[in-house]
């Protein structure tokens, strides 16, 4: 058994049985892929796929715990590969990140800016994508943190710790009547055409709850995943937009005003995440605590240690506290 078997075994399963996209993915040609998985299917003496003629179809009972074992021997061994780094350079490497557009755009670039200029050569990779797509990557190991706000439950495999805490903001061109809303009301704005996430994006749950336990049925006309699509059709007077009140800029977007929505709509949490048994190396632990500072590496340790539900949710309200809002 040889391990570049089962990165193929592996690659494969991810890639939907599709052997020529996993051969792409590992640089590798699809004949070989297909030869070492049989290979290895002969020396265990089970089917780990099933086939109909040359086309895999399924993944059989026995390739199931095959996989799950495979995937945590690969994970050891980009561990021993990360131990030797941090001994030969504590400074040098890469750290690749699985996000949103709203935390990619403002949440990070302080954090970024500050950690290259302490780590210089470690190469940051950020991928943008839905918290599906950044569950997955970050499960699998694609990346080495996953942040997000919504679907956290999607995160079950995943060391999740909250970072901050965020609300969200009413935007409207200057003109518009919702500035003279004394008080600012959930009836006032669903009274208008409302541009907002996609549902699943930055929160977007805790928008729709609020305004359901009010009974309304607010006109939802426009979504997109970036904040900035939502104020190009505020402007466009499509609609008022409802979004994360660290998206907006009054330097940078002009004719649009924020109206504080924040006693109207329960808080945020952000967390970042990585897979359990990952080995984080010092920057890694750095990182994570210049984005959120309460997050100490002592902290991520005990969060790695809280594997029982009631002892996460345990220390998130400790940490509740010391959640800065953003």
């Amino acid at each position: 058994m040889k391990l570049n078997q089962l990165r193929y075994i592996v690659e494969v399963a991810r890639r939907g049985l599709n052997v020529s996209a996993a051969a792409e993915a590992l640089y590798t040609s699809q004949p070989g892929v297909s030869k070492q998985i049989r290979l290895l299917e002969d020396e265990l003496g089970v089917q780990i796929f099933g086939r109909s003629g040359k086309h895999l179809t399924h993944v059989t009972p026995a390739g199931k715990e095959i996989l799950a074992v495979a995937e945590r021997i690969l994970g050891e061994a980009h561990n021993i590969t990360a131990i030797a780094q941090e001994h030969v350079d504590e400074s040098r490497g890469s750290l690749s990140i699985a996000t949103t557009h709203t935390q990619a755009r403002h949440a990070l670039p302080q954090t970024v800016a500050a950690f290259r200029h302490r780590y210089p050569n470690v190469s940051l990779h950020i991928h943008q994508g839905t918290p599906m797509q950044i569950a997955e990557m970050a499960a699998r190991g694609s990346v080495d943190f996953a942040i997000a706000t919504e679907a956290i439950e999607l995160f079950e495999d995943l060391v999740m710790l909250p970072c901050y805490r965020w609300n969200r903001s009413i935007i409207v061109p200057a003109d518009h009547p919702l500035r003279e809303a004394e008080p600012l009301t959930l009836e006032a704005i669903a009274s208008y055409p409302i541009v907002t996430y996609v549902f699943g994006f930055t929160g977007r749950s805790k928008l729709d709850k609020a305004f359901a336990a009010r009974g309304l049925h607010p006109e939802v006309v426009f979504t997109a995943t970036d904040s900035e699509v939502i104020k190009t059709y505020v402007q466009l007077g499509l609609g008022v937009g409802i979004m994360a009140s660290m998206a907006f800029d009054p330097r940078h977007d002009e004719g649009l005003v924020a109206l504080d929505a924040s006693h109207l709509f329960e808080p945020s949490v952000t967390n970042i995440g990585f897979r359990r048994g990952t080995y984080l190396r010092g920057y890694m632990l750095e990182f994570i605590e210049t984005f959120a500072p309460h997050l100490t590496a002592e902290v991520v340790q005990r969060g790695i240690a809280a594997r029982a539900k009631e002892d996460r949710a345990a220390l998130f309200e400790e940490l509740e506290p010391y959640l800065a809002a953003r």
